[in-house]
Order: C-alpha cells, then structure tokens, then sequence
C-alpha cells in the first residue's frame, strides 16, 4: 500500500515545541515523495516504507526516525529517500511502537522485526539482504547503535549475526546511566532501572561492526559529549568507527541535512559506504 495519512495512526503525545517545528517541516520537505508501506506486525506503527532506486547498488538503508521515543512517523522520513536513491541506495523508513504505548525494550523489538522484514523481502526492492545498513536520527539514531552493537536479537528472529552490516546514527543516544547530561530520565524506559544499563550501547558492546557517527555543530551539548565518549569507547574496544560533525546544524537541521544533496552527510555517506565495499 501507499504511505500512510498520519490521521490514519492512533494518537501519539502532545508534541512538544521543538518536535511540533520539527513535524512541520518534514513533512513540507517528504510531500509529494512516493513510496510502498508494508506491515511487519498488526499495530498500524509497525511497518516500513520501501524507497527503491531505479538503478540499486545493492546497498540498503533501514533507517529509525526521531522523536524522543513518544513521537515520530516513517513517513517523516521520506525526504531522505530522493538523493540516497539516487547514488543506488534502496531506503526503507522504520516505524516502530512508541511509549507510553509500550516501555523497552518493545520498540527496539520492533526494529529488530522490521530488520527480519527486510531481510526476507527487500531482494524484490532491489535491495540485496547481505548489504543492510542501520540508521536513525536522535531516538532512532539510539535504536540503531543499539542493534548494531548487540548480539543478542538476531538469533530468536532467525537471523544472521551479521545482519547490520554497519550503523549510520545521526545525533543518537548511547548512554541512560546517571551523569549521561540528559535533562531527564525517557519514559520509554519504564520503571525498571535496570532498563537504564541495558538500553545504553555505550556499556553493552557485544559486537562491533563499522559506525559513523554523526551530530550537529550546534546539536545538543549532551548529544556531542555522549557522540564523543561512544567513538572514544568503540576505539578502545578495537571498533571501527569515523564521525562527521554537520557544520552549523543543530539538532533539527542534523536530520534535515540527511535528505540534502548539497550537504556533507550525504557525501560522508556515500565515500564511507564506497570505502567499505558494503
């Protein structure tokens, strides 16, 4: 089926005032963008929109959008999906369930099972499944690192270890532990404080395939400190890992300059994946 009307989803949280700009404008930069919605589960957040390139290298993006983990379509990610396409990128939009609707790790579990969707369907796309990337901007840059890094999803999935061939987060989240700078503890995570620790990529490293970071020059203090102590940490664990600092971007106009042909991110992008032959 085509994307979804937004009205046609169950109500989400108020937005807050950054996130209600932010919805605005994406979806004034994704309009008149085509692609296919498929279904992974049975609640109408849990599908994916298929991006194919007309000429695919191979290469596939999954990609989690933001939102702070209570807000977010994957059609608010769409506008992304022209200029990867255009270098043979087969771009696939992930939506996932969001709190208080559910607390974690639910949400990562539906990514996990979108990843198992892609896998077994985006040959048909013109996506090969032995070439998946993972990517996503603030709460899903989050939910990317955390798939990547970990080892412990795949198998209950039936799924390689290897599935996430490497991760793209722009301006995520890697650490819930006390002192990680945040202003406030995310409800996504529940009662539990357990789900703290186990939630935080910077502490549950269990495998480690190649990663390039990025955040906006003017991003959130918290989410520059916490990009730099993850690469500082991955290199100390023998993981590969490159950053690219999105010259005068904050935190909104880091995703923004994920869609745009004329900024950095898509030429890193492009040279990281090329250098690595994914």
């Amino acid at each position: 089926m085509t994307l979804r009307d937004l009205a046609s989803y169950p109500a989400q949280e108020a937005f807050s005032e950054i996130g209600a700009k932010y919805h605005q404008h994406v979806q004034e930069l994704s309009a008149g963008i085509k692609g296919q919605s498929f279904a992974y589960g049975d609640d109408p957040y849990q599908e994916v929109a298929v991006f194919p390139a007309q000429a695919p290298n191979g290469v596939v993006l999954a990609f989690l959008h933001g939102g702070g983990w209570t807000n977010g379509y994957k059609e608010w990610m769409a506008f992304m999906a022209p200029p990867l396409n255009a270098v043979g990128v087969t771009f696939v939009s992930v939506g996932y369930r969001l709190a208080p609707q559910v607390y974690w790790p639910n949400g990562v579990q539906d990514a996990a099972a979108a990843l198992r969707w892609i896998h077994d369907n985006i040959a048909e796309y013109g996506g090969d499944p032995e070439r998946i990337l993972v990517g996503g901007h603030s709460a899903g840059g989050h939910y990317a690192m955390w798939l990547a890094v970990r080892d412990d999803w795949q198998s209950a999935l039936e799924l390689p270890l290897d599935i996430v061939k490497g991760a793209l987060p722009v301006s995520g989240v890697y650490d819930f532990t006390e002192g990680n700078g945040m202003p406030g503890r995310p409800r996504f995570l529940g009662d539990n404080e357990a789900n703290d620790l186990d939630a935080s990529p910077m502490f549950t490293l269990q495998k480690m395939p190649p990663v390039l970071m990025s955040w906006g020059e003017k991003d959130f203090p918290h989410l520059i400190t916490q990009g730099e102590r993850m690469e500082a940490i991955y290199r100390e664990h023998g993981g590969h890992t490159e950053t690219l600092v999105l010259v005068d971007c904050d935190h909104l106009a880091a995703s923004y300059a994920c869609g745009d042909a004329q900024q950095a991110w898509l030429s890193g992008v492009t040279t990281w994946i090329s250098a690595r032959n994914f």
